[in-house]
């Protein structure tokens, strides 16, 4: 990454939070991959947080209940970066629909991160699989600037192994 770009984020969430706004909105990564199957099978891999490890190369571990208020340990990571341990909170976990949590460096304020798992039925019985994160905070906007680029690719390549892994046990 570039001095000019490191300094631009710089100054971007110093206008941020100058402006009280790293709580209201920030800078996001979404995805998203159509999987050949219903959206009960992409949820039924998705849940089974015991089987990450076997196929997952982004979320390497999840342990916890997937429920509304419960805490997770999850660790995530792309191929060549260190792994990183966190404990989000579930926010929302529709079986079929949707699992949510929000995870934070810190205390609230400082970098929170919303991440999302959307499952989309078509009426040609495939599944949209949305996939993202949106930060928050005061940090986010100069963190997102050096993490951004390693966090799309792991989104990436697990909507891959989710799609390979779900279409080949459906």
């Amino acid at each position: 990454m570039s001095i000019l770009t490191t300094t631009a984020a710089i100054a971007a969430t110093a206008l941020v939070a100058a402006f009280g706004l790293g709580q209201i909105t920030g800078p996001s990564i979404e995805t998203e991959i159509e999987i050949d199957a219903a959206a009960s099978a992409v949820w039924k891999e998705l849940a089974d947080t015991e089987a990450y490890a076997d196929w997952n190369p982004f979320v390497r571990r999840i342990s916890g209940n997937l429920e509304a208020g419960e805490y997770l340990q999850v660790t995530v990571g792309a191929d060549g970066n260190s792994p990183m341990d966190f404990t989000p909170e579930v926010l929302v976990a529709d079986a079929n629909e949707e699992l949510r949590w929000v995870g934070r460096l810190g205390f609230k304020g400082i970098f929170d991160g919303e991440h999302y798992f959307i499952l989309e039925e078509t009426d040609r019985g495939t599944t949209i699989f949305h996939h993202g994160e949106t930060f928050t905070g005061l940090l986010g906007y100069p963190l997102i600037a050096l993490i951004r680029e390693d966090t799309y690719k792991g989104f990436l390549a697990m909507n891959e192994a989710l799609k390979a892994r779900t279409e080949a046990n459906s």
